[in-house]
């Protein structure tokens, strides 16, 4: 029997290996981005086209490659950054394990133009599936220029598993944020099919979270700073009440490194407990400087994931830390026994010769038990003692007034006659609508019922591409992070459908001239928009549904009634029409009854009558 153990050929185990690092186009620029901040680049542009299925380009103004280490760079394990195992725990540069290019290389064309500021000619070289098919000298300017186009062209079942182009560029945005928030003092652009998204100048990371996210985060930023002997932490965290219901805007740094921790994500939390609404996340950008030989990035192959030597110490203090912060701003009550500051509004310098004391004036011939006679002279009442007061506890009947008696509207109270009321629904508690069938009575939940209501009509609307507008007065502008605008554009036309007069305005700016009819008026045209991307994205993360779908259950749960709402009778009676009137009346959009129903006879067994 002959062997059957061999060594795979490089290009297979390349293909092999691009599997774990380069996912999808993300990866390649997340990889490509961290290679240019290595190099000492201080001015990075990236350029993706397709979605960065046909193109994603990065060009540093970086210390570039000679000609040696232009054609090493495309081999499995070739790195500058580590030189024997022990370095791996005195990392400060964003790669370390030379795997990137060489997998990016195997399953991608490829071209790499770069040049050092000490040499006149650059080096070209171009690559198809790990073979170099071309080398030569050029005139370059100084720095690298790498393109990788075509990603898996050789492997048509992972270009098969990719998603459509506003999912995956929704992915390169948020790798591109993680970077540029690290970085701030770097300059970066992201171009996306020759239209510029983002151009964020070196400046200071409050400036930076502004430029990436819009500048209504302007006002949402706590600062947050901690020096200690285990870690330095700074950043910034959001305001409670900005909180979202979806996760991504947290972000952990440590060694400005992007990485996921559940367990420090605990941590900031926990410093929120009392303050944040249920189900919320609050906004942060934190940075942790931590000693390297303390931590361990070579446990995932994407080093999103870290090991700490003392990770209840970290836990410890950036709970603290978060917390004070909140104390400090005056987001969270706080309590100084040295300093009592209820009456400090109500005290006004002032010289003492011109303070008069408080006096007090009383009637010395006031007689509580003095009756007044007809025709006698009484003195005048103080102003004081109230009038009349003994009629405080009468009550008035007024005739004509329908009383519902203890037994029922259809009862008559001996003594007293009762108009028949008429069988119309009524609230209870402002949540619920009680109206009476012949076999006994039902019990509706208002705000599932408009839910329902409102998710078949926002559904038929999507269908036939017209729904009702309301045109607003002042037409409001918009701005939107990087992932929301790009969300909003592939939703815009199902958005337009629902009522929406919206239209793109600069960058990453909406002009709102009208919102559905449907919705609840004197609300604002950004909350409304807002609400409706965390909702959509808040589904679009637990079900599994169509777009049109998601939009509608989005749309219909931001804009039914609340639970407190007081109805009039002709709203519940409506309210009963448009519900039994549904395809499903019975079943809420969280797949929860709408509809109880009581029987006569169920009441009576609960009395225990016969």
């Amino acid at each position: 029997m002959s062997d059957i153990i061999q060594l795979l050929p490089d290009t297979v185990a390349n293909q092999i290996a691009a599997g774990e690092v380069v996912q999808r186009p993300a990866s390649a620029v997340k990889e490509l981005i961290e290679n240019a901040i290595d190099a000492g680049a201080d001015k990075i542009r990236l350029i993706v086209k397709d979605a960065g299925k046909s193109l994603i380009q990065v060009i540093d103004n970086g210390c570039g490659m000679s000609v040696t280490d232009a054609r090493l760079c495309f081999e499995r394990h070739a790195t500058s950054k580590i030189r024997e195992a022990a370095d791996l725990f005195a990392i400060r540069t964003m790669g370390f394990r030379g795997e990137a290019l060489a997998s990016i290389a195997a399953i991608a064309h490829v071209e790499l133009k770069t040049r050092r500021v000490e040499d006149e000619l650059g080096t070209l070289i171009e690559i198809e599936g790990s073979a170099v098919t071309r080398q030569e000298p050029a005139a370059l300017p100084a720095g690298t220029s790498i393109c990788v186009k075509n990603l898996f062209y050789n492997i048509p079942a992972r270009r098969n598993f990719l998603k459509s182009n506003p999912v995956e560029m929704r992915h390169i945005v948020d790798e591109f944020q993680r970077v540029a928030l690290a970085h701030p003092h770097i300059f970066f652009s992201l171009h996306s099919d020759d239209q510029e998204l983002f151009h964020l100048p070196g400046e200071s990371l409050k400036q930076r979270i502004v430029h990436v996210f819009g500048n209504t985060y302007n006002q949402r930023l706590v600062p947050v700073e901690e020096e200690t002997t285990i870690i330095n932490l700074k950043g910034f965290i959001g305001k409670p009440e900005f909180a979202k219901k979806t996760r991504g805007e947290q972000f952990f740094f440590v060694n400005n490194r992007f990485v996921k921790d559940p367990y420090l994500n605990h941590a900031v939390v926990k410093a929120y407990e009392g303050i944040l609404p249920p189900d919320s996340f609050p906004l942060y950008v934190l940075f942790i400087e931590i000693d390297p030989a303390k931590i361990d990035i070579n446990v995932h192959p994407t080093k999103t994931e870290i090991k700490y030597e003392d990770e209840r110490a970290i836990y410890a203090i950036l709970q603290s830390a978060v917390k004070r912060s909140l104390g400090r701003y005056n987001i969270t009550p706080t309590l100084d026994f040295n300093q009592e500051t209820g009456f400090s509004h109500m005290i006004s310098p002032k010289p003492l010769e011109e303070i008069t004391p408080p006096s007090i004036t009383f009637n010395p011939d006031f007689n509580p038990f003095e009756h007044t006679k007809s025709g006698s002279r009484k003195q005048a009442p103080s102003p004081s003692i109230p009038q009349n007061w003994d009629t405080l506890y009468q009550i008035t009947e007024k005739k004509g007034d329908t009383q519902l008696g203890l037994h029922g509207n259809d009862a008559d109270v001996p003594g007293e006659h009762v108009q028949p009321a008429k069988k119309q629904p009524f609230q209870l508690h402002n949540r619920y609508i009680i109206s009476q069938i012949h076999s006994g009575f039902i019990l509706i939940d208002q705000q599932a019922a408009h839910e329902r209501i409102l998710f078949e009509q926002f559904c038929q609307q999507l269908e036939n591409r017209q729904g009702a507008s309301q045109q607003s007065l002042f037409p409001q502008t918009v701005t939107l992070s990087g992932p929301d605008f790009q969300l909003i554009m592939d939703l815009l036309p199902d958005i337009q459908a629902l009522g929406f007069q919206i239209r793109e305005f600069g960058k990453h700016t909406f002009v709102v001239e009208g919102i559905p009819a449907d919705l609840t008026s004197g609300v604002s045209e950004r909350q409304v928009l807002e609400q409706l991307l965390e909702d959509y994205k808040n589904n679009q993360a637990a079900l599994k549904l169509p777009k049109r779908e998601k939009l509608a259950r989005s749309l219909a749960k931001h804009a039914a009634i609340k639970p407190g709402m007081a109805l009039s009778a002709d709203d519940m009676a409506e309210l009963i029409d448009k519900l039994f009137a549904c395809e499903m009346p019975n079943v809420s959009l969280n797949g929860k009854p709408i509809i109880l129903t009581f029987t006569l006879q169920e009441l009576s067994a609960r009395f225990e009558r016969d």
